[in-house]
């Protein structure tokens, strides 16, 4: 086994404790994969609060990105030493996936949310060899090192910032995707986005490439609001200063937006989203919200504006595909993430996680900072 060091949960709702734990040699289908850079994404923290059912003590991190440091006998995708992103997990072999739609995996929850192998087992163990959920997304990376699967990853140019790649393989590629892929948002069109977070202002510059006419962003963070209008927003809206927006959006856009996507989660955000639609137009829904949350609008007005509502997982990506396309756009300057980024080391997530609830943070990645030592094999 080898030894590294993790941000544990121990429980629903405490907070991530750091610590060393044993990671198990990659089996035949696994990778081996020393982490570089994670990204912190608000499902961590859901799932850390207990929002969403999940077996504790746990390694929760699923915007990793790394080198490969050994792979298992069945492995051919990638090679030690390559660089890499590591994305959700999927199947391979379902209808889903066969129609380059992973991210809906008939075996999605059982790959990415029970935090064991599909034989039962996990390959994290604390001190006292009990077991720690790892598996969160096919990875924990949370931590120094994982245990990832060829589904999960892909690889990157050597020359590429990989430490900073890792919110590629969910944050960003669900803004983007969102538009790009979900909504398939045309050329010309009107876009309206509702909440200015990471995946926002992924969005923001989605509805940018996709070239929309009109791309509105209701946020009411005003540094992300100036960020927005530098990524390519054509008009930035503070829904605190300004609580009657949807009058007014509804005056200076009297068609309506051709689409809405709301990232916030919240039904009220949704319901004025909405509200703003033009008739045949498309609302997605990224952010989850609470339980109590209710689908925005009445069904007999959805019906009688032809409108739709569509719920959106992952931006619809298929990583092989997708994040080698979201890499192009970085490196043409088409996709600045990395203006949102700011980096913690892994021992100060507890930090991160405060600058992020704070909206201090936009994008917070956790750089591991120290080596993990090998030891013998069990």
């Amino acid at each position: 086994m080898r030894s590294i060091k993790a941000a544990v949960v121990r429980s629903a709702g405490e907070p991530f404790n750091y610590q060393s734990l044993q990671l198990d040699p990659p089996r035949a289908d696994e990778i081996h994969v020393q982490i570089k850079g994670v990204g912190l994404c608000h499902t961590d923290l859901i799932v850390s609060g207990g929002v969403m059912p999940y077996q504790f003590p746990a390694v929760l991190g699923h915007e990793g990105a790394g080198i490969v440091r050994a792979i298992g006998t069945e492995v051919t995708k990638v090679s030690v030493g390559d660089s890499v992103l590591i994305s959700f997990r999927s199947c391979g072999s379902c209808d889903r996936c066969d129609k380059q739609l992973p991210a809906y995996c008939r075996s999605s929850v059982q790959l990415n949310y029970s935090g064991r192998r599909l034989d039962g087992t996990t390959p994290l163990k604390d001190q006292h060899q009990g077991e720690v959920s790892g598996n969160f997304f096919g990875q924990s990376s949370f931590a120094t090192d994982v245990i990832t699967y060829e589904r999960n990853v892909v690889r990157v140019k050597p020359e590429l910032p990989l430490e900073i790649l890792g919110p590629l393989g969910c944050g960003i590629q669900t803004g983007v995707g969102s538009v790009l892929r979900s909504l398939q948002v045309e050329a010309g069109s009107s876009l309206l986005i509702v909440g200015g977070g990471a995946v926002g202002l992924s969005a923001v510059m989605g509805g940018a490439i996709a070239d929309c006419e009109s791309l509105v962003l209701v946020e009411p963070v005003e540094a992300r609001r100036k960020l927005a209008q530098e990524f390519g927003a054509t008009e930035v809206i503070d829904p605190v200063a300004n609580p009657e927006w949807v009058k007014e959006c509804r005056g200076r856009y009297p068609q309506g937006f051709d689409y809405a996507l709301d990232t916030s989660g919240h039904a009220g955000a949704q319901e004025s989203a909405l509200k703003c639609l033009a008739t045949m137009g498309v609302l997605g829904l990224v952010g989850l919200g609470s339980r109590e949350n209710k689908p925005p609008g009445r069904a007999n007005l959805l019906v009688s504006n032809g409108q739709t509502l569509k719920g959106i997982l992952e931006g619809d990506s298929d990583p092989d595909e997708f994040l080698p396309e979201l890499l192009e756009y970085f490196q043409q300057g088409k996709l600045p993430f990395d203006r949102m980024v700011r980096t913690f080391p892994l021992s100060q997530i507890n930090q991160a996680v405060t600058a992020v609830n704070d909206g201090s943070c936009i994008k917070a990645v956790l750089i591991p900072d120290e080596e993990p030592t090998d030891e013998s094999r069990c």
